[in-house]
Order: structure tokens, then sequence, then C-alpha cells
């Protein structure tokens, strides 16, 4: 039997994780998605975190991906560091069995080991919500998709020590390569 591998990817994966995003976000419209470009732009950026980029692996072939990324939360007062969800990816012929829930689990549970606080994701909120997610405007967080409502979503990751304050409220601020989706 063969067992999906969870792992952080290498620069080897860079190819099969564009195989898999053009796959999983093929549109007639365009030759390739942008989710392609917005990956390898944020590989070259300050907001990559190697260790945050993770694949699903079954069979020595990549069939999914979770992507978090750094973003910035500007308060009135001051900024902070948080998370960005996304691309999240499966090939089509591995969907629908839990490997998107697997590599999401993967990537969320690395960020919390790193002492990592808040992840944003805009997405399916039946999907998210396995994992914790809400509406990120209840928390006071906004962002350029904020008006989407239901799927502007944040998780606060569980604190490093039991006196941490949770993350303050904020406009959450994406790097350049976001604003080409």
């Amino acid at each position: 039997m063969t067992t999906l591998r969870l792992r952080p990817e290498d620069p080897a994966d860079e190819g099969p994780v564009a195989r898999v995003l053009a796959a999983a976000f093929a549109r007639p419209d365009v030759a390739t998605p942008p989710e392609v470009a917005l990956v390898d732009e944020l590989r070259h950026s300050a907001a990559w975190i190697p260790e945050l980029a993770m694949v699903a692996e079954h069979g020595g072939e990549v069939v999914g991906y979770a992507l978090l990324t750094r973003v910035r939360v500007c308060t009135d007062d001051h900024a902070y560091p948080a998370l960005a969800l996304g691309p999240v990816a499966v090939a089509p012929h591995r969907q629908r069995i839990g490997h998107g829930t697997a590599v999401v689990q993967a990537a969320l549970d690395a960020a919390t080991e790193l002492g990592e606080r808040l992840v944003t994701v805009l997405g399916d909120p039946a999907f998210y919500r396995r994992f914790g997610f809400g509406r990120a405007d209840r928390m006071g967080l906004t962002s350029p998709w904020s008006g989407l409502g239901e799927p502007w979503q944040a998780l606060v990751l569980p604190p490093s020590t039991s006196d941490e304050a949770p993350p303050a409220p904020g406009e959450v601020l994406f790097p350049p390569p976001w604003s080409k989706v």
C-alpha cells in the first residue's frame, strides 16, 4: 500500500508543483492559471518561508501542495507578522480522498512549530472550517478581499506560551505578487 508522504518542498519539486497547480486551477480562458506564476514569484520574494511550502507525495509523484507565505498585519500603532495560506492544490486524479486536508494540516502544523500565530485564507468556508478558520472580519481583520465576506477567513494558531495575547485586529498587507491574482 502506498502512503501519502508530506514534506517541505525542495528545489526539484518546482516543476511538479507547477503541474499540480496548472491542473488544479485549469480554466478554458487562460493557458496557464495565475496561481502558477504566483507561487514562482513568491518563491523569489521576502514572503517565502521554505519550511512552509508543503507537498503531498504519493507513489513518488507530487499530488498536492499547500503554501504559507509572510504577510503583515498593520494596526493603529504597529505591524506584526502573519501568514497567508494559498494556493492550495491537489492533482485532479487525487482529489476528494483527503490529500488536500492532509497537506493543509501539515502546513499549519509546521507553522505552529515555528511559533506563528495567525493565518489568513481566501477560500471555501466549508473546507477551511475543518481546520478552525472563521470569518476574518469578525476578528477585525481587513484586506482587499474583505468585501467577499465569508470566504475571507483567519485562524489563530496555538500560542507558544500561555501568556501570549491573541493577535490584534488590523489590515492584512499582502506582498506584491498577490496583486496579480
